[in-house]
């Protein structure tokens, strides 16, 4: 309740400041018309009364007062702008504790692998998914940081120790936290992939670095226009001399020109990104941290004897809002009067020797801070979640209170405590009892932990181990592959990882494509492969069978059950995790639910 009074107090304040933006807003807009009004009435006034100088000075003035409202216009709708993605962060938070998060546009669609070990199986990705639940990040880079933290599990504890501290300090700072958050989101939408930017910087045109070069190239046009006014004006200049100039710079103009195009058509289409970048950079480098990730980040961003990252990325918005003068109706001109394309690329390759080498570094930065602001979203809005306690070779997995981060706050919590003798718990219990969604729980907690993040217990302890699942297994008919295959493939990946490198394994309803008799069989050699091999996990089942395993195995696998009760007539589930093999069975009474007449059948015809 604390996170959602916090989360309202400040969309309340940020919804005002909305509101006065609003007003100035058009406040100045009324201003601007009437300025316009005064100042075509003053100017025609004085021009009638052949007042020239005077009118000419107003107009000036006119112009230069309309011009100032328009920039403070500008100023006041960008301050809206970054309000109103404060109180959509907001917005978003409250959606989040009351479960409405799945309405997220960004699921990582694109990020969803089939084929990947445990992603699709525990909802890392795509609709309803651990990805649409925390994602914060608005550029290229931090969607990638953040699709890598949740997808490929870190095997250092030294590593997620360092990003244990850098979340803990950002979920402290929700200010600051959104702030940065704000920046990317104003412009989210407009952010491109900056790997063609990047290749364009790690490039050179050398041509454009000499000295003769940026003489000539910026002298001629000098030269032009002021031969051409004098020579409009007075008798000091023959006509020729600006034709002649002009003449040149049209020749100069045709040699290279689809190259330089393309050069700062490349540039140009980053210029949305690139605005943000300057202002994330900024709000990075005007903050200090504790934790060593997050320094350490911070101090990237500088250049030994240079100007910091926000500086040297502004330099290069100013050159990007130039080239964007290649787009008006009046480049043509420009060009040849100025030979602006020259212009820009001798400016774009003295930034590109000056700062490109860094670019790629600073970009990666903002990208990981994204992605480490997006975990700490879950200690800002349940800061009674635990830090997951992490050894790199322990022997045990054990939780107090887990439960799955995805459901609901009325969610049921369970203990787990897998150690030695025991490596394997077999879980039995009849349909919709939660199997399954013990499982899942189990799964994600663990990639939450090796990412650094908070996990859904109030205790949680665990090795570190390469997470293997097969859960969701369906046909692929682009690949002719039934489930049955897709599951044994998937298997096969978690049998080869065992044998070189500490496995924890979820497997539901393992052969289910099969008849019972080879099921049973083949889940009893899997089970005890992976037990041979030390491997560590779960594995739920229907088949009672299987159940005999914890007497066979000498207590390297123990039996535990999910179970249903009745009630006024009515099936209902408590979802705890209990000892022992599961005692009841449901599939025919949510047979006859679904309107099939069991009693008719079992009678005799």
């Amino acid at each position: 309740m604390q996170a959602a009074l916090r989360y309202q107090r400040r969309l309340n304040h940020y919804r005002k400041f909305v509101a006065i933006q609003e007003k100035v807003s058009n406040n100045i807009s009324l201003l601007r018309l009437i300025e316009f009004v005064i100042g075509a009435a003053g100017v025609t006034y004085l021009y009638l009364l052949k007042s020239y100088a005077y009118g000419t000075f107003l107009l000036a003035a006119a112009f230069i007062l309309f011009a100032a409202l328009v920039r403070w216009n500008q100023k006041v709708k960008a301050k809206k702008q970054y309000a109103q993605m404060l109180c959509e962060l907001n917005l978003d938070g409250l959606k989040r504790l009351n479960g409405e998060w799945t309405s997220f546009t960004d699921v990582g669609a694109e990020f969803v692998d089939f084929s990947h070990p445990f992603a699709v199986d525990l909802d890392i990705f795509g609709q309803g998914s651990l990805f649409q639940w925390i994602n914060l990040t608005s550029t290229y880079k931090g969607r990638q940081h953040l699709k890598q933290m949740l997808s490929i599990p870190v095997t250092n504890s030294a590593e997620i120790k360092l990003r244990q501290m850098a979340i803990r300090e950002l979920s402290a700072k929700l200010d600051w936290l959104q702030h940065f958050a704000a920046e990317g989101k104003v412009i989210a939408r407009q952010m491109t992939d900056p790997e063609p930017l990047l290749a364009w910087v790690k490039g050179h045109e050398f041509f454009y670095r000499q000295t003769w070069v940026k003489l000539v190239f910026r002298a001629l046009p000098a030269v032009t226009i002021v031969s051409g006014i004098l020579a409009l004006a007075t008798n000091l200049v023959p006509n020729y001399i600006p034709i002649l100039t002009l003449t040149a710079q049209i020749i100069l103009l045709l040699p290279g020109g689809k190259t330089r195009a393309n050069a700062l058509g490349t540039v140009h289409k980053h210029e949305a990104g690139i605005k943000i970048y300057v202002r994330m950079l900024q709000h990075v480098e005007r903050k200090s941290f504790q934790a060593e990730r997050l320094e350490n980040l911070r101090l990237s961003l500088n250049s030994k004897g240079k100007a910091s990252a926000s500086a040297q990325t502004a330099s290069l918005m100013r050159i990007v809002a130039a080239i964007a003068n290649r787009y008006s109706s009046m480049y043509l001109l420009l060009n040849i009067l100025t030979l602006w394309d020259y212009q820009c690329m001798i400016a774009l390759e003295a930034w590109r020797q000056e700062s490109a080498p860094h670019l790629a570094k600073w970009l990666d930065a903002l990208g990981e801070l994204e992605a480490l602001v997006s975990l700490a979203v879950i200690g800002c809005e349940h800061p009674d979640c635990a830090e997951p306690q992490l050894a790199e070779r322990a022997p045990f997995v054990r939780a107090k209170a887990l439960a799955h981060p995805l459901l609901p706050e009325t969610r049921v919590a369970n203990d787990v405590n897998i150690a030695p003798p025991t490596g394997i718990l077999l879980i039995t219990g009849s349909n919709m009892s939660g199997k399954s969604t013990f499982l899942r729980s189990i799964g994600i907690n663990l990639i939450l932990a090796y990412a650094g993040a908070l996990v859904c217990a109030e205790e949680f302890h665990c090795p570190i181990m390469q997470v293997y699942t097969s859960m969701r297994v369906s046909d692929n008919l682009e690949k002719s592959i039934s489930s049955f295959y897709a599951e044994l493939v998937r298997i096969k990946m978690m049998i080869e990882a065992s044998a070189t490198q500490p496995v924890f394994f979820l497997l539901d309803e393992v052969f289910k494509g099969t008849n019972s008799e080879d099921r049973h069989t083949g889940a009893r050699i899997l089970i005890n492969q992976l037990s041979t091999r030390g491997a560590m996990g779960l594995v739920s089942t229907h088949d009672l069978e299987l159940s005999d395993l914890e007497q066979t195995s000498g207590g390297k696998i123990k039996n535990f059950h999910f179970r249903e009760y009745y009630k006024n007539d009515q099936i209902a589930f408590d979802y705890k995790l209990r000892p022992g093999v599961s005692t009841t069975r449901n599939a025919l009474y949510l047979i006859k639910l679904a309107g099939i007449d069991i009693d008719a059948a079992q009678r005799p015809h």
